[in-house]
């Protein structure tokens, strides 16, 4: 309603008395003049007080009309969802060794070779989950995983392709670049093909769950070239006597229908975090026509974390039981070498993190990581490497700095199947600019 027709009709109707009288007797004093201009100005700061209290609730209802139209904007609009895609990533890594057991590479004063490139694939499609990791060498071409990955719910997920096989220490029992003695024996970072079903932290407790039909390569009867360019050891064959120990194996063997499970328990109490777990795997092993014996596995294991420092530890044993056979043929990175058919390993690692801002560097970790293999079945002596150096962490590019001391070791003038009594020693230089 307009402001001033309001006025018209409060004054009509609060003066109509008076005025009419006026018009009547034409007769009006000074005195009752005064008197209504005062009711007129009284009247005026009535009506000015009620259009201010109608524009504030006007004002309000329009207020709170835009916030609940606001609010229902926001709860019915679309919740945005993770874009689809594969990212790609990868590394780019060389080598520099100094070793005690090549006269040439003390004589030319350590050897700078290309070590890797690689390419990482990841990302989601839907529901459906894919990670894969191929490596280019001079010398071979291996892929370290591929699979898909689906999640049930909240706690559980199932991957299925070339997967880790949950066992030990996870993601890594060691620190340094050369991995433990356990990864010779295909019991840290070994991966084949078959399906996991994985519980992820609840309750502080996890589990995972895995049946592998083969390694990766596709078992006794894979279709490739050369069946140690892989890059996780598995059992290649059975020795004979009189065999090498770098030969490649006259019987060919190989693992297949393998269970494996990884139960591990998490706490924490103040700055201490720690898992406790234990592992355990068991399959078989085949000639390519019969099956020829079986193989388990299993370790008791511990990480842990107070403040900077880390503490693992490891206790394995293994078994590969074929008849009249105290000696297999493994293979890995195109190259045989020989294991006992059943030994036991044990390892402790201690690690310390240091907070840096030293130009790009931003991260130090210290380590020395000991192993040592024993009680082997072919009466072979003990495996032992003691690795010490310190982890470089600076923008892209990531390096291994290790002293290395070591008797029976593959990769450190040894094999894990040596008799020899003496040490060896590398000091390597692995620099890696990851993508």
């Amino acid at each position: 309603m307009n402001k001033h027709h309001l006025l018209s009709i409060v004054l009509a109707s609060s003066f109509a008395g008076p005025v009419y009288a006026q018009s009547e007797s034409s007769v009006v004093s000074a005195a009752e003049l005064a008197q209504l201009k005062a009711q007129i100005s009284e009247l005026k700061a009535k009506l000015a007080e009620i259009e201010e209290q109608t524009d504030a609730i006007t004002s309000t209802v329009v207020v709170h009309s835009q916030t609940l139209a606001a609010q229902e904007t926001v709860e019915t609009a679309p919740v945005a969802e993770p874009e689809d895609g594969i990212t790609v990533g990868g590394a780019i890594r060389t080598n520099y060794s100094h070793t005690s057991y090549s006269e040439g590479n003390k004589d030319r004063g350590g050897d700078f070779d290309f070590d890797i490139f690689r390419l990482n694939l990841r990302g989601d499609i839907g529901d459906v989950s894919l990670n894969g990791e191929i490596r280019f060498f001079d010398y071979m071409t291996a892929i370290k995983y591929a699979y898909v990955g689906y999640r049930f719910n909240q706690n559980w997920q199932v991957n299925a392709g070339i997967t880790k096989v949950p066992f030990g220490n996870s993601p890594y029992n060691s620190q340094n670049y050369f991995f433990s003695t356990n990864y010779y024996l295909g019991l840290e970072d070994d991966f084949d093909l078959g399906v996991v079903f994985k519980r992820s932290v609840a309750d502080n407790w996890q589990l995972d769950l895995g049946f592998f039909k083969n390694d990766e390569l596709g078992g006794i009867d894979g279709y490739v070239d050369n069946r140690s360019d892989r890059y996780s050891y598995d059992i290649v064959g059975a020795r004979a006597l009189g065999e090498g120990i770098y030969d490649e194996p006259a019987q060919a063997l190989a693992e297949y229908n393998t269970f494996s499970g990884r139960y591990a328990y998490h706490f924490k109490q103040g700055e201490l975090a720690a898992e406790l777990g234990v592992s355990a795997l068991s399959g078989g092993l085949h000639d390519g026509v019969h099956r020829a014996g079986d193989y388990q596995a299993w370790a008791l294991h511990v990480n842990s974390q107070y403040r900077n420092w880390h503490l693992q530890l490891q206790h394995s044993e293994y078994r590969y039981d074929i008849d009249q056979v105290d000696r297999i043929a493994v293979g890995a990175y195109s190259f045989y070498d020989s294991i006992a058919a059943e030994a036991t390993s044990t390892t402790l690692n201690v690690a310390y993190d240091l907070a840096v801002n030293f130009g790009a560097v931003t991260g130090l970790q210290f380590y020395n990581n000991y192993g040592v293999v024993y009680d082997k079945s072919d009466a072979s002596s003990n495996t032992v490497m003691n690795v010490t150096g310190v982890s470089v962490a600076a923008g892209g590019l990531f390096t291994y700095f290790d002293w290395v001391h070591a008797k029976n070791q593959p990769f450190v003038g040894g094999s894990g199947a040596g008799g020899s009594g003496d040490y060896e020693q590398r000091f390597n230089i692995n620099i890696g600019y990851y993508f």
